[in-house]
């Protein structure tokens, strides 16, 4: 299943990480987890939180400009080598990894990847012909094909 994330530039002067975050948390949503990318000038804030749609309202009216893109969550496990053995599958599948991130939750030995692919609809339809855990939704953690 796809996820959506929230993507906004934000300059990359002192104090401009702390507005978005505030106006979340003043709002009672709560972030899930982030990726923080900068260059000298701006950074991308990628954010997954636990009502995207409400989130996008609430940084919009603070005059944050906001993206909504869709990402694949993925379970691997969390030993040496699990990444590896993931990033093996998505390249026999011939997906295209645009970037990624490591998401803090997991359960039971397993470690949480945020994935966003050239073709998110593919790369589930990919992932799941090959038995790898997408999960439904990132706060639930339950796998998309059990």
């Amino acid at each position: 299943m796809k996820i959506k994330q929230l993507s906004m530039f934000l300059e990359n002067t002192k104090g401009h990480l702390k507005a978005p975050c505030q106006a979340l948390a003043h709002e009672g949503l709560n972030i899930l987890t982030l990726s923080l990318a900068d260059t000298a000038q701006f950074g991308i804030l990628r954010l997954l939180v636990n009502d995207p749609d409400r989130a996008q309202a609430v940084l919009e009216k603070a005059g944050h400009v906001v993206r909504v893109t869709e990402v694949v969550a993925i379970e691997v496990e969390n030993r040496p080598g699990g990444l590896a053995e993931l990033l093996e599958v998505i390249e026999q599948a011939e997906l295209n990894i645009e970037y990624m991130y490591a998401f803090t939750f997991g359960r039971e030995g397993k470690a949480v990847m945020v994935f966003r692919f050239s073709d998110a609809d593919a790369a589930i339809e990919g992932l799941k012909a090959r038995n790898v855990p997408v999960l439904q939704s990132i706060g639930l953690g339950t796998p998309a094909n059990q």
